[in-house]
């Protein structure tokens, strides 16, 4: 006949589990404290060192960037002016602190979004001059986060290239062009330039790309002259 096990050893053993249970985290604990307390100059330094960093991010934006965002945009704006009444000379700048323009504003600022897009005026303005590669280099300087600026960009500089007899350098930047913006528009003009630049090269496969590309996406801007370049690709 089988013997009736009293269940009072199972609940001894649980109740020892349990106890280990505890004495596993005491020890836990333990260790965790004598971890920080091994380690607390270190620990202390580390965070001192994180609260510094983020009150220094904090001050250096509010102290240093804001004041000189303000600063940029104020020079920005004067030598606006002086391109908008014609006076390119005064609107470039670059000469006298009281009169920095673009070039000063780029000079004094290149940190900032201003002073980055005073390089492009100034390259702009460079350009006009007839100054190809100080124009190219300045325009080089400037970026953005405005897709169709980076594509005007790209298209200023194909512009120094070619007038620099670099037209395979003005290609490429022109392809660069084409898709930098978002907006049809100017991915058609410069398709459209790419285009031309490529028949002007005799690089007739690539010109023929580029017509192809437009007689595809682009048609609502180009009157069906694409179709007129593609014929020209075959005779060119």
């Amino acid at each position: 006949m089988a013997k009736h096990r009293p269940h009072g050893n199972n609940k001894e053993m649980e109740g020892k589990e349990t106890v280990e249970v505890f004495k596993d985290l005491d020890r836990g604990a333990l260790d965790t404290e004598q971890f920080l307390e091994k380690h607390a100059k270190t620990l202390m330094m580390v965070f001192g060192a994180l609260v510094v960093a983020v009150l220094g991010y904090f001050a250096y934006n509010q102290f240093y960037v804001g004041p000189r965002n303000e600063e940029a945009t104020l020079s920005y704006l004067a030598a606006q002016k002086n391109l908008a009444d014609g006076k390119d000379d005064l609107a470039l700048g670059g000469k006298t602190a009281a009169n920095p323009g673009f070039l000063g504003t780029y000079n004094d600022f290149s940190g900032t979004k201003v002073g980055k897009l005073s390089a492009y005026n100034a390259g702009l303005i460079k350009f006009k001059e007839g100054k190809y590669q100080e124009a190219y280099d300045l325009l080089d300087k400037f970026s953005s986060d405005n897709k169709t600026l980076m594509a005007l960009k790209y298209g200023a500089m194909a512009d120094c290239q070619s007038n620099l007899n670099k037209n395979d350098d003005a290609l490429s930047l022109l392809d660069k062009a084409t898709s930098a913006s978002d907006d049809p528009y100017t991915s058609y003009y410069f398709t459209r330039k790419a285009g031309l630049v490529a028949l002007a090269l005799k690089k007739n496969a690539e010109a023929k790309k580029y017509f192809t590309t437009i007689d595809e996406k682009y048609q609502d801007y180009d009157n069906g002259m694409s179709d007129s370049y593609i014929e020209m690709v075959k005779y060119y």
